[in-house]
């Protein structure tokens, strides 16, 4: 049974709860203050055995212009006509306000099924709100309370039939159709992005640096709210969609400022969404604004997605107002070498959000690094390299010892993770690591991908040490049993 359930209502009623309540996760962001949510966010509910997707809205403002709550507001509308089924939810200690009989009107145009939801409604508060809900006449009022999930099997008696209904006519549209099976086509590698498992990208980035424009072009559709207002996006939103022939499910994340300027309790919540996005993608995406490119902040965002193992690719917005742009991405390339030289190599594109240029560019170079990312080499090629790499720059030896890099083999993938076995690596310097690390980059092709190389002492055990300790310990086993013995015996 799938369809899609739209929680609608007026700010702070409880809408973003009830939808953490219905997915089983705290994926939305809630807070006491209204208006935390603004874009339409999507998740996989689950209420009993019904499944289906719930999409969690921003409250409904009275506001038709093109202010920000108006735009918020036209959101909200379009999850509206795409629902199969609206749940209206009010505020049950509260009561009913104009904004609720005004937007009741406008789901008794609009919505296909509304089904009509008195929130906070727990223990006696809400008696008098739920009742009162009575005359927006949309039906009966669920009594619930998406807090402590009061109510849940009456909402689930409400979806049922509609759900079978769904159901029903879902299966008189499908056709019959034969699938031919091509036993002899090639098996596609388990990382490569499918219908199944699309490929995860996160885009992060500076507030206004065109993070939601860039992901509504790639969508082809206004699916994230966007304005010239920076930090519109709180919750790290996000979308499955088809990018020139590839399955992706892009996050769109809150705008990222030095963390001395974050003071507003619902930014330090949006940010730390938007880093959790990041630990979720395969692919980030760091986003600059090309006319400040490389701020100390871009620097730090860049180098947090190196440090947590995801594949970068670093794209320059706003190229369509860039005049001199051979000079520009000179100035660019020459920059990213010197302000982040642990992302050597990673693709550096350009794009236009705005105009949708370059965009070929950036699929081409996210398709290339989750590639290397996923990157495995053979233990006897890299064995042979290592040999080759030792003999053109041999180790150090620290002391008059030397080091002996004995054993190499590749441990992980996502990102390429190595591991050489060696005898005194305490002694082994961070600059042999270095020329190690930028060899692989080098001679695999694996530019850009967080590289980890870990050294494991092996020492100058022998071998067979372990045999000579068993004589030894039958030796002196022998001698003891020989003392033993009484004198004349």
């Amino acid at each position: 049974m799938s369809f899609t359930l739209a929680i609608v209502g007026r700010p702070n009623v409880g809408k973003s709860t009830l939808f953490n309540r219905l997915v089983g996760k705290r994926l939305a962001l809630v807070d006491d203050q209204p208006g935390v949510t603004r874009d339409l966010r999507e998740g996989q509910g689950k209420l009993g055995d019904l499944r289906f997707i719930v999409v969690d809205s921003a409250g409904l403002e009275m506001a038709d212009d093109d202010s920000l709550q108006g735009r918020m507001r036209r959101l909200t509308e379009r999850a509206v006509d795409e629902a199969d089924i609206c749940l209206f939810v009010i505020d049950a200690r509260v009561g009913l306000t104009a904004a609720d009989e005004y937007f009741a009107e406008i789901l008794r145009r609009r919505a296909r099924h509304v089904i009509l939801a008195a929130n906070k409604a727990e223990g006696r508060a809400g008696e008098a709100g739920a009742m009162e809900a009575y005359s927006l006449g949309l039906g009966e009022p669920l009594r619930i309370s998406a807090e402590h999930g009061e109510g849940m099997d009456d909402l689930y008696r409400a979806l049922l039939p509609l759900a079978e209904e769904f159901e029903a006519a879902n299966v008189q549209q499908q056709p019959e159709t034969d699938v031919d099976i091509d036993e002899d086509a090639d098996e596609v590698p388990d990382w490569e992005p499918t219908a199944e498992k699309p490929l995860q990208i996160a885009v992060i980035g500076r507030p206004n640096a065109g993070k939601s424009t860039l992901i509504n072009k790639i969508l082809g559709e206004d699916r994230l709210l966007t304005g010239p207002e920076a930090g519109i996006t709180r919750d790290s939103i996000s979308v499955a969609t088809n990018f020139m022939g590839t399955p992706i499910r892009v996050f769109d994340t809150a705008g990222m400022r030095k963390k001395a300027r974050v003071t507003d309790k619902v930014e330090k919540l949006s940010v730390a969404d938007g880093l959790r996005a990041v630990r979720f993608a395969e692919v980030v995406v760091v986003l600059l604004d090309v006319d400040i490119p490389f701020e100390q902040q871009d620097l730090r965002i860049a180098d947090f997605a190196e440090t947590e193992g995801r594949a970068v690719v670093v794209a320059a917005n706003k190229w369509d107002l860039e005049e001199d742009k051979p000079a520009k991405l000179k100035e660019l390339r020459e920059a990213f070498e010197r302000l982040l030289p642990q992302l050597k190599g990673a693709p550096l594109v350009t794009v236009s959000a705005k105009t949708g240029k370059g965009l070929d560019r950036l699929h081409h170079a996210i398709l290339k690094a989750h590639e290397v990312w996923n990157r495995r080499i053979t233990t006897a090629r890299l064995n042979q390299w290592l040999g080759a790499m030792t003999e053109a720059h041999p180790p150090p030896a620290p002391g008059g010892r030397r080091i002996r890099l004995r054993y190499m083999t590749q441990v992980k993938t996502r990102p390429p993770a190595f591991v050489v076995m060696a005898t005194h690596t305490d002694k082994l310097p961070d600059s042999y690591a270095r020329y190690l690390v930028n060899g692989l980059r080098q001679d695999f092709d694996m530019p850009g991908t967080p590289i980890r190389l870990t050294f494991r002492d092996q020492g100058t055990k022998n071998p067979y040490r372990h045999k000579a300790d068993k004589i030894n310990q039958s030796g002196a086993l022998s001698k003891h049993k020989n003392r033993q013995k009484p004198k004349g015996s």
